[in-house]
């Protein structure tokens, strides 16, 4: 394949296309949370991701686990935990099994917030996405992320 090459020209296309279209709605996301509920995208991204843990087998990620599941660098979420935890959101303590392991925990109040905030989420993801669908070249990546299955 060369530069010019036509599948490589629409390869890209669609790239930026998705890079549009993520940009597009987490700007959107991103001004609904932090004005209803002084949240972040990548805060709200958090507490969504350790709220779902669990004492079971596996229950409880580590913090590269939890990195990779918000995008972020390792040291990246360990700032965003830190701040969170300062804001009494988040709780850290060892692992019971290896003394070298720190798990983190969303607290009641953590909790109570991303409560309050999953309806905001879920309202400015869908008004992006209804705005994202008014432009033909998106059309595409709306009706996908639209059509993906929830979640077990």
């Amino acid at each position: 394949m060369t530069a010019t090459d036509p599948a490589l020209t629409a390869l890209a296309q669609g790239w930026c296309a998705l890079s549009l279209l993520h940009g597009r709605i987490e700007t959107h996301i991103e001004r609904a949370l932090q004005a209803g509920h002084d949240l972040s995208v990548r805060e709200y991204s958090l507490l969504d991701v350790l709220s779902r843990q669990h004492n079971g087998e596996g229950g409880h990620l580590q913090m590269k686990q939890v990195a990779d599941a918000v995008v972020l660098s390792q040291s990246a979420t360990t700032r965003l935990v830190t701040r969170l935890e300062d804001r009494g959101l988040l709780s850290r303590y060892l692992c019971p099994t290896d003394r070298r392991g720190i798990y983190t925990d969303v607290t009641q109040a953590g909790l109570e917030l991303l409560e309050e905030a999953r309806p905001t989420n879920d309202k400015a993801l869908r008004e992006a996405l209804d705005e994202a669908a008014k432009n033909p070249e998106l059309v595409p990546l709306v009706r996908v992320i639209e059509s993906l299955p929830a979640p077990a």
